[in-house]
């Protein structure tokens, strides 16, 4: 097989580990009984890795030209062009290896990558005990054993505005996003999907000049993979190879995406604009990414089979930046809350606190762990969190019965045309008596156990249990078998013991639908058995009366009440440590549309059984919120390519919105099971600044930015960090430590308010000219108070507001208010505020104002 070529560090490892693969997996010494023992750890050493000043990234970003014939040729050519720093990564790679040889002399050990971009470090399988050598060496910061990770559209364009906002602003979706790079750390991509294209617009679309990565080759992903769109696909896969659990004819020893998850996310954010999504047959509209002019590089680092690994994921973060991305996208969250005195340190976070520093957008998924407070998987700062919020547009079907009672359901379906088809069974419509036998025989999962006499032309009733959930029945089969028995369509009931389970709409081939809750099922089957008549003696039905008639479900309806919070979207506060202490950092930053979103598919992805072999799927989670923000961000930065990536945060989260379509609050799901039964307003610990406004994101008028040396001081300010933090970074705790509070993060979260506090936040104007006042809300048993509250601004001057809290009430309740600056060319600067346990000696009532 091919793969990236020998320019150093990442790639050169994966190389020999790949190659020796079949060797490997077999060595005893890896991971059989002699040596159970053996694990990944990932090694930092105290020499700074070669990561660029943000000054050098911004002014090669503002220089785009056309794409050279060697430029194309690097596209698919397997060695590496590098940046500058080549040379130092190869050295910086000989450096590990000489101290892996010194440390342990004559032992077996296998290095897996070399770190030296954004942290200087490798990944190495060894045993406790030379872990235990290494962390002795005087070079050595830290050693950290590896842990696992896990993954966490048609319409949304039109529902956040984009065609006549933001893409108008940019030019229409013929240029939105153009010369973005965005890193997708994911699944893999299928490139011969129509989405990633290059040929779509005769327009020129040079690859951006600023980005260096190359295309992996191998017979998975031959030459020609990548074009001007999908600029760079490389795959991480080392530290599960030494597991013994990959399976490359499953998983896919290359970019290629044999899941569909990546494929999905990457065609969210930047998918090319007006590619036709038909699956199973209906047309469905239009698919665009959010971004659809960026440009895509993809770093392969999840896996179907078995998940992911912290030591694949910060090499393929590690590459990403080293390419030259301007946006990276991890639709990936830990399974676990980082030991240690803060989640926060942990090797994915600090290596995109040095993605950070290199000037790069980190976006990543809140996780699909929801709804209970503190179920947030994404925890520091400097990383863009984003939960999963409905929108407007649903699918949904309906079966009328004889007896004039409709029921609800899900079903990507055609309906009867009208017409009343009799009810059968599929327990009733058994060809003989031993298939009885079987106890799933309900789920219609084989259609030589029918009698086809009594299933032609009539609707077929099959159970949908648990085991359509875990895979071991499908609805295709399903599908399959009532078409063998002739019917005119199908009918599913939920199995009483799936309880709370929230159906995606399915697509079906022919009439059919999914009632999707037991209850209903219930009245269902009520209905059918008491409009058939059975034998006395041998139980079975001698007439079918009940009829029904399916309404189509193709065409979609639009709802007023959006966007609301899904349940499953993880919720705050934030938790600092493994203790669930609270910290003084709003999470989720944002939320996006992520449930029913329709986006790009891989041929081979395997991850919806009942989207196997469509060009497109419907996916909901968190997952698929992350890439809209990545795809917008895109936007923000082709308009402002010298933002930093606080500056991009801040633009997206102060005019971000509380409302929904009907100019109420927007609601979240409180609970599992009937979530459309349990909902409140939402507060900023679901939604963090509330749901992403695309075109105002482009007009922000002020922002809120934060350097790296700021989240330095906040991380040496975490008691006992000094030595952790000398660990990661290379660098000393100076004198200058600072409270998560004075963050100049354009939010404030206080875990606890001691009587009072005062706090600051730095506004910069880049816009016009422009005159603020301030307003504001405080939270219940709080007295909030801003100065100044009028000021005006030139074009890049700054203003400092000084935010004073006093606790009026004791209290372990979360509350919550918000300040709003208001400027007289219209722009709308909003900032949460949350404030959680209250201390003070008095019982005053709250004394709030709006001004």
């Amino acid at each position: 097989m091919g793969a990236a070529g020998p320019a150093g560090g990442v790639n050169k490892v994966v190389i020999v580990v790949m190659v020796c693969l079949g060797m490997f997996i077999g060595c005893s010494w890896c991971q059989d009984n002699g040596n159970a023992e053996a694990a990944v750890y990932i090694v930092t050493l105290k020499q700074a890795p070669a990561t660029r000043s943000n000054a050098e990234v911004k002014v090669k970003d503002q220089h785009f030209g056309s794409a050279s014939p060697s430029r194309m040729n690097r596209l698919n050519r397997t060695s590496n062009v590098s940046r500058s720093d080549r040379g130092y990564g190869s050295y910086i790679s000989r450096v590990h290896d000489t101290l892996l040889r010194k440390a342990l002399r004559g032992e077996k050990y296998l290095k897996l990558y070399s770190y030296h971009y954004l942290i200087n470090g490798f990944a190495v399988l060894v045993t406790p005990q030379q872990a235990g050598k290494l962390s002795g060496r005087q070079e050595v910061s830290n050693v950290v054993l590896d842990f696992s990770v896990r993954t966490a559209t048609t319409h949304t364009p039109q529902f956040l505005g984009l065609p006549q906002g933001a893409w108008a602003k940019e030019g229409g979706s013929e240029t939105a996003g153009e010369g973005i790079v965005i890193g997708f750390i994911d699944t893999g991509i299928d490139p011969t999907h129509p989405s990633f294209s290059d040929t779509t617009s005769e327009n020129s679309y040079p690859v951006p000049q600023h980005f260096t990565g190359i295309c992996e080759v191998t017979p998975d992903f031959p030459s020609g993979s990548c074009n001007r769109k999908l600029v760079g696909a490389r795959h991480f896969a080392a530290s599960a190879i030494t597991r013994g659990i990959f399976n490359a004819s499953q998983d896919y020893a290359s970019p290629f995406d044999g899941d569909g998850h990546g494929t999905h996310t990457a065609s969210v954010a930047a998918g090319n604009h007006g590619v036709p999504v038909v699956v199973a047959g209906h047309h469905f509209g239009n698919a665009s990414g959010m971004a659809p002019r960026a440009h895509i590089a993809v770093y392969k680092a999840l896996y179907k089979s078995f998940g992911g690994f912290a030591a694949d994921v910060v090499a393929a973060i590690d590459q990403a930046a080293q390419d030259g991305v301007d946006i990276i996208s991890l639709s990936i969250t830990p399974n676990r809350r980082p030991p240690g005195i803060a989640t926060f340190f942990n090797p994915i976070d600090m290596a995109l606190l040095s993605a950070f520093k290199a000037g790069i957008f980190v976006i990543q998924a809140a996780g699909n762990t929801g709804p209970s407070p503190k179920s947030i998987f994404s925890f520091s700062p400097w990383i863009f969190t984003v939960g999963a919020a409905a929108h407007d547009r649903i699918y949904s079907n309906s079966i009328l019965l004889g007896n004039n009672v409709t029921i609800s359901g899900v079903g990507l379906a055609p309906g009867t045309n009208n017409t009343m088809c009799t009810l059968v069974s599929a327990l009733d419509a058994l060809s003989d008596s031993s298939a009885g036998n079987d106890m799933y025989v309900g789920e219609c999962q084989d259609s030589t156990n029918f009698n086809q006499d009594l299933v032609q032309g009539n609707l077929l009733i099959c159970s949908y249990s648990i085991r359509f959930v875990l895979g071991l029945s499908t609805i295709k089969q399903a599908m399959e078998t009532a078409k063998n028995l002739s019917a005119a369509g199908v009918v599913f009931y939920m199995d009483p013991f799936v309880i709370g389970f929230q159906l995606n709409p399915i697509p079906l081939s022919m009439p059919g639908i999914i009632i999707p809750t037991p209850e209903d099922s219930k009245v269902l089957l009520r209905y059918y058995n008491s409009s058939s008549e059975r034998d006395g003696t041998t139980k079975k039905i001698v007439k079918f009366g009940a009829v029904a008639c399916i309404s189509g479900g193709i065409k979609a309806n639009f709802s007023y009440l959006a966007p609301k919070i899904m349940f499953y979207s993880a919720r705050g506060p934030d938790p600092e440590d493994t203790f669930l202490d609270d910290a003084d950092i709003l999470k989720p930053n944002l939320v996006a549309p992520g449930n029913f979103i329709w986006a790009a598919w891989s041929s081979r992805g395997t991850d919806s059984i009942e989207f196997q072999g469509e060009n497109f799927a419907m996916m909901s989670g968190t997952s698929m919120a992350a890439p809209h923000i990545a795809g917008l961000a895109a936007l923000i930065k082709q308009k402002y390519p010298t933002f930093s990536p606080s500056a991009l945060g801040s633009a997206l989260s102060t005019t971000a919105s509380q409302l929904d379509k009907n100019q109420a609050p927007i609601m979240a799901q409180r609970a599992y099971a009937n979530p459309e039964l349990n909902q409140s307003p939402a507060t900023p610990f679901d939604m963090g600044s509330g749901f992403v406004n695309a075109t105002a994101a482009l007009d922000p008028g002020l922002i809120f930015d934060i350097s790296y040396d700021e989240y330095a001081s906040f991380l040496c300010g975490i008691n006992g960090s000094a030595p952790i933090f000398l660990n990661y970074t290379g660098q000393s705790c100076g004198v200058c430590a600072i409270n998560a509070t004075d963050l100049n993060l354009p939010s404030i979260t206080m875990s606890k308010l001691n009587q009072s506090q005062t706090v600051q936040r730095l506004a910069t104007n880049i816009g016009a000219n422009e005159t603020y006042s301030v307003g504001w809300f405080a939270p219940y048993g709080v007295t909030l108070k801003v100065s100044p509250t009028h000021f005006s601004l030139a074009s890049g001057e700054r203003q400092v507001l000084n935010v004073s809290f006093t606790a009026q009430i004791n209290s372990t309740a979360a509350s919550f208010g918000r300040i709003g600056i208001f400027g007289h060319l219209g722009h709308v600067v909003n900032i949460p505020v949350s404030v959680i346990v209250k201390i003070s000696y008095n019982t005053t009532s709250d004394t709030n104002f709006l001004q």
